[in-house]
């Protein structure tokens, strides 16, 4: 618990990404601006029911309809907490904080400078407080948002803490349904990060409509088939991948290119979408001062040995999962949003010209504290 004003807190973190597997849950201490120690984590896979309704809830903006699957995604949320505490045989009371990202349901970012996007992240902040009885930070992106920011990404600022003492240039690349990238340089403001295109998004989808498997382990299925070039060749001129950042994506912003590969075999299109990702990739070189010394990639693309070897061809660099250098690349994220919740606690700024295109360091979150008196 917290024994000064700036001390380290004991914070749990909560992630549920676009690819709508589950929740993963960190420990970790950190006093929003270093770790002083990461703790256990856990993941919660979603109910098969659960998943398929948030993905048929994506792309658009969520209703009074929304209210239900809210309660239940907080609910689920709630007992990924409760199990990490049993596990770590810590009590409620043990716990400063919790920071939930909640489930992401509809992401648009400003069209163009000057405009607002709009986001819609559904997780009730106050129910998860009253069910865990801690204090929870909530709705990170919506200050950036409203000031004109593409909300996302938010976890450069964690990725900075993190690279503290390592060589820079690097990269940091968090694969997700969406990949996303910080480039860090030698000076403390020299941070950039954006989205740079599909991550497993897109093979995932093609993976479960064609064979009812969640994923393409290890990217087995695209090691055995041929990349059509002439279809990667025309996603390759989609005009988000030569938009200059900031920039940001919705999950749903490439979906037409399964369209382009109904009529090829399986394998072939698998192996196709993942180049795409690798390309995409790729394509974010022009917009770093410096070339990366290194790449260290998190999120479910680290497992996709496919992808990482296509990367290392294309980049010709070094390219390593995080977990090589001694992180959890699985929990990264979860642990992002714990690390961001006490930046919120104590209005350290989340997002920054060179991440969203705010015009200046800006804080964020919503703190909820469930009060006994409000259910009397």
């Amino acid at each position: 618990m917290e024994n000064g004003l700036n001390s380290p807190l004991t914070v749990i973190g909560l992630m549920s990404g676009t690819s709508a597997d589950g929740i993963d849950a960190a420990l970790l201490q950190t006093d929003g601006e270093i770790i002083t120690h990461f703790g256990l984590t856990y993941h919660k896979p979603y109910p098969d029911l659960l998943k398929t309704m948030i993905l048929q809830a994506y792309g658009r903006v969520p209703g009074p309809e929304a209210a239900l699957l809210e309660k239940i995604i907080t609910e689920q949320h709630a007992q990924a907490v409760e199990t990490l505490l049993e596990r770590a045989q810590l009590q409620a009371s043990d716990i400063d904080l919790i920071g939930f990202h909640g489930q992401t349901l509809f992401h648009q970012p400003p069209q163009m400078r000057g405009a607002k996007g709009q986001t819609h992240i559904i997780g009730d902040g106050v129910l998860l407080s009253s069910l865990t009885g801690i204090t929870v930070v909530d709705q990170f992106r919506l200050n950036d948002i409203a000031e004109g920011g593409q909300g996302a990404p938010l976890v450069p600022i964690f990725h900075k803490a993190l690279a503290k003492d390592l060589p820079k240039p690097l990269a940091f690349l968090n694969i997700g349904g969406v990949a996303n990238v910080t480039w860090l340089g030698e000076n403390d403001e020299d941070i950039i990060a954006f989205d740079t295109g599909p991550g497993n998004g897109l093979i995932d989808d093609w993976v479960r409509a064609y064979c009812s498997l969640p994923w393409d382990e290890e990217g087995k299925i695209a090691a055995k088939g041929t990349i059509h070039s002439d279809v990667l060749r025309r996603w390759l001129f989609h005009p988000y991948l030569s938009q200059k950042p900031p920039k940001a994506l919705d999950r749903r912003q490439f979906r037409k290119c399964l369209e382009d590969v109904t009529e090829i075999p399986f394998e072939d299109a698998i192996a196709t979408l993942t180049a795409f990702t690798v390309r995409a990739i790729e394509k974010a070189l022009p917009f770093f001062p410096e070339k990366p010394k290194l790449w260290l990639v998190a999120g479910g693309g680290a497992h996709n040995r496919t992808l990482l070897n296509w990367m290392r061809e294309r980049l010709e660099v070094e390219v390593k999962r995080v977990m090589d250098i001694g992180l959890d690349g699985d929990a990264l994220e979860a642990q992002a949003f714990g690390f961001l919740a006490v930046r919120s606690l104590r209005n350290y700024p989340l997002t920054f010209p060179g991440t969203t295109g705010v015009l200046q360091p800006l804080s964020g979150g919503r703190i909820c504290k469930f009060e006994k008196d409000q259910a009397a």
